[in-house]
This record gives structure tokens, sequence and C-alpha cells, in this order.
């Protein structure tokens, strides 16, 4: 898995959309509908803003969306529903989105998912990696085996200093303790993985994604393991290579 390098994040974010896109144009061609993983996050903002850009026949098109605080109102700043309301879901006309709603029963809410999720098959997964090289919310030792689609994880002091520190909680303290998380199995079956990592607080993680062995201590590097993983990248996230 070579990372494709570019000089500023709108261009990284451009050309994982328009390869996204296309790939979604082959699932269409092929089967007449596709399925899709959405994430959030500072990662993904130039790369979904390229996407809703995209001509594609989103009435045909079901997505999901890849984790979510337990806990936290969709009204929050940080809600991962409200970032996708606003950046994704209502700017296209998709057939369906599944959001996560982690304001009730969760281990329900996991089961609910689940049985939506396994019905399709999913063509691209667009991803990014944390600063604790975590893959969605599944923070390392990650659970490499489970095939359950949707848990409900636990999340460390790192990842919750990340939210943090990307301005989306003014405390660690006001940052959920646990979320509900795709799994990386069920991220793994995605036919097609589009991963975005800018910024230098990512470069150390994403070296050891890319460059030490597959080991749940670092979540990101099973996509070594994928068969078509694509990473794009800023200068500034390289710094490590």
């Amino acid at each position: 898995m070579q990372p494709r390098v570019f000089d500023s994040q709108a261009e990284m974010g451009a050309e994982a959309a328009r390869q996204g896109a296309a790939l979604i144009r082959e699932a269409l061609a092929s089967r007449g509908s596709a399925s899709i993983i959405v994430a959030t996050g500072a990662s993904q903002f130039e790369m979904l803003a390229a996407l809703v850009g995209e001509e594609l026949d989103w009435s045909r098109i079901t997505g999901f969306h890849l984790d979510e605080y337990i806990g936290l109102s969709q009204e929050h700043p940080a809600s991962f529903r409200k970032y996708l309301k606003e950046r994704f879901v209502d700017r296209v006309e998709l057939a369906a989105f599944h959001y996560i709603d982690g304001e009730g029963d969760a281990a329900a809410e996991c089961q609910r998912l689940d049985a939506l999720i396994t019905a399709l098959e999913i063509d691209v997964a667009f991803v990014g990696i944390g600063e604790n090289g975590h893959l969605a919310f599944n923070d390392p030792p990650a659970d490499f085996e489970t095939e359950k689609p949707y848990l409900v994880v636990q999340l460390d002091t790192a990842c919750r200093q990340q939210q943090q520190g990307e301005g989306w909680f003014a405390t660690l303290d006001e940052v959920p303790t646990h979320a509900i998380s795709m799994s990386v199995r069920q991220i793994m079956k995605a036919h097609h993985v589009i991963c975005t990592v800018p910024d230098a607080r990512k470069a150390e993680a994403l070296r050891r994604t890319l460059r030490e062995a597959v080991t749940p201590e670092v979540p990101a590097s099973i996509l070594q393991e994928h068969p078509d993983a694509r990473l794009f990248i800023d200068q500034a996230a390289g710094t490590c290579l």
C-alpha cells in the first residue's frame, strides 16, 4: 500500500473523492446499486466536499455511518450524525443513509445496524487514521478477530485527546468514553478502501501503519492486507516516512 502524496489537503481530498466516485460508478454499472461507508473527523473535510460535487446517481447509493459517540446528542457540535447530515447526507439524494444512534440502547443499535449492513455488499469505504493508529473507533489493541459488524468500544485517552485537540470539545472530561464503531473486519469486507490522512499530527501513526508489521497495537496496519486500499496523504502527514 503505497501512499499518494499531495501538496495540499484540498488536492488530496479531491483526488480521493475522484477515485472513490469512479469505483462507485463501476459498482452502479455492474450491479445497478452501490453501498458505501462514510467517515467523519477533520481528515474527511476536503474529501467529502469534493465527493458531493461528483456526478453520481446518488438515488442508487446507500450509505453507512462508520462510528458515533455513545450518549452525545445529535445537536452537539461534535456529533458525527450532525457532521454527516450537514456535510454529506443533506447535500445529495441517497437511496438511504443509515446513521448510528448513540443515544439509546447501544447493544440494540448494534444489532439493528448489523442486520442492515450484512444484507449488502460494501463497495467503497471512505476512512481515515487516528493519531493513535485507530481505524474507525477501534483503538489499540483493536479486535482483529470479531466478525460482528458493529461494536460498543471504549475510547482510549489518546483518542479522546485527539478529539479535544481538534476542537470538537472544550475539555477532555467532555469527550465521551464509549462509542459504537464499525469493526475492523467489517471495514475490511469493503471491496475498496479510500483512506485520507492529512496533517503532521498523523505522521507517526502513518509511519507505523505502513512500515511496521500488522498488529492490533496499530489498528490501521490491517489495511496492508486489503486487496485494494488506496492511501492519500499530504506532505505533512508523510514527514516520518
